[in-house]
């Protein structure tokens, strides 16, 4: 399964440069997208530069990025395919442009920078079609298609639908699921790489974005940089080239970037073993809700050795309830035995006369609050410098039993054992038949509204309840300093 190692966390980890503040998170369950139809004399459909970064959530399925066009002939389109093959292609079956990488894009942990750049006056073929991913230039692929020499392609016509997040044809919607960054279009020219972004000078393998905003973007262009939560789709290139938002919603502003890269659910760990977990992932993997009976569990995407980190987390009931877990275990371990028995953190119990918050010791659960109630709050607080870990509820700590943001380092509700593997949270669910509980996952860049809005001392992270002295979000920067 794919885990961001410290060390190993991308461009986030660099201390200094150009910061990305926000993102956009596509939820295909709610048939989110953006449009915006083109201008009505475009700069040069020869030549033009496509570059954004993008996260992805889902798996396996047909995932679209972004298309231009309404009918089945006369598209362009960049996407996913459902070997997680990145593809490019104009019309049906490619028409003149159809390139599909070698390559395949699974790892839900990390975010990538693609780049298509065009110009179809090349006399040289391969220069016609260039395709970059973090700082790369991709040559290997299945499928490699050139256009023809000054061909006008549909990418960039003039007059018609800009779709972001989707692609319709006579006969489906495909949508994305994932989160967008620094999405730009320049009308008119050839960009290569180094016009979005530049490999860092203290670890050369790291591809980190830059400032685009003093680019000339052509007629055409534009630059969704998502930081008006009241309107995602602003350009902010100049020409106003403002994008409609559908289905999405101010909570679909995120701070996961790709400068600072926030833990999800790993949507490809394999449960017992074998099979992916049988869930619905959704809201770019902060959502969880099982679809078959019986105990599922899951995995974050974060491998934590040591630090003091902050998450929360709001459980819902969905038909009369029933239980589910939250907190971490040590990342050699898998499995829902594993999970059931080792599990270091909280249990939620709700359903019937069962409404109670239980702390996990080891698997082992003892009742701190008997008045859990459907769309509380809880809280985690893990201290793995010490070996401690503490939990709450609405803002209350038990052992602590009162508000207050010190938590006491004599005073923990969990003793951790020993582990020199490091550890990975754990998230698990108990359905039965319409009975489930719905978890929505904090670990600083939530998918649901939050009504106060606190941050940890570093300035990341977004909860409901203040962060304990000490601890923090979890994200790649405070990775990067404490982890």
């Amino acid at each position: 399964m794919p885990l961001i190692l410290p060390g190993n966390v991308g461009s986030a980890t660099a201390a200094t440069g150009y910061n990305v503040a926000n993102s956009c998170r596509f939820n295909s369950g709610d048939s989110a997208y953006m449009n915006v139809t083109s201008v009505s004399t475009v700069t040069n459909r020869l030549k033009f530069t496509i570059s954004l970064w993008v996260k992805r959530s889902t798996l396996g399925a047909k995932s679209m990025i972004g298309t231009v066009g309404g009918d089945d002939t006369n598209f362009g389109a960049i996407w996913f395919d459902s070997s997680d093959r990145l593809n490019c292609t104009e019309g049906s079956g490619g028409g003149e442009l159809n390139f599909i990488t070698n390559r395949v894009f699974r790892d839900v942990s990390a975010w990538y920078n693609i780049i298509l750049a065009i110009d179809t006056t090349q006399g040289t073929e391969s220069n016609r079609v260039k395709i970059y991913v973090n700082g790369t230039q991709e040559t290997s692929f299945s499928t490699s298609t050139y256009p023809s020499q000054n061909s006008n392609m549909h990418l960039n016509r003039n007059g018609k639908v800009q779709y972001l997040g989707r692609h319709t044809d006579s006969s489906n919607d495909y949508y994305f699921d994932g989160y967008m960054a620094e999405v730009v279009w320049v009308d008119g020219q050839q960009l290569d790489q180094t016009s979005f972004g530049e490999f860092d000078s203290d670890s050369p393998t790291i591809w980190k974005p830059i400032d685009v905003s003093s680019l000339t973007f052509g007629n055409n262009g534009f630059y969704l940089d998502f930081e008006d939560s009241g309107d995602l789709g602003d350009d902010e290139s100049g020409n106003g080239n403002d994008w409609g938002e559908n289905n999405l919603a101010a909570t679909d502003q995120s701070t996961d970037t790709c400068t600072n890269n926030f833990c999800t659910i790993n949507s490809t760990f394999a449960d017992a073993g074998s099979n992916t977990i049988a869930a619905d992932y959704s809201e770019g993997n902060l959502q969880l809700l099982t679809t078959v009976d019986g105990w599922k569990h899951g995995r974050g995407t974060f491998l934590l050795s040591s630090g003091k980190w902050y998450a929360e987390a709001k459980v819902t009931e969905t038909g009369a309830g029933q239980n589910g877990n939250f907190g971490i275990v040590q990342s050699t371990l898998s499995g829902t035995t594993d999970a059931n028995d080792r599990l270091e953190g909280l249990r939620v119990g709700l359903g019937g006369s069962d409404t109670d918050l239980n702390k996990l010791d080891s698997g082992s659960g003892s009742t701190i609050f008997s008045d859990m109630a459907s769309g509380n709050i809880v809280m985690l607080a893990i201290d793995l410098d010490n070996n401690k870990l503490w939990v709450g509820k609405q803002g209350t700590w038990y052992n602590n039993n009162n508000a207050s943001t010190t938590l006491s380092p004599s005073n923990q509700d969990v003793t951790l054992p020993s582990n020199d593997a490091g550890w990975v949270y754990c998230i698990g669910n108990y359905r039965d038949g319409s009975n489930n509980l719905k978890w929505e996952y904090n670990w600083g860049s939530p998918s649901f509204a939050i009504s106060s809005g606190n941050s940890d001392a570093n300035g990341y992270g977004n909860f409901e309840y203040a962060v304990p002295s000490g601890f923090y979000s979890v994200n790649t920067k405070n990775l990067a300093e404490f982890g």
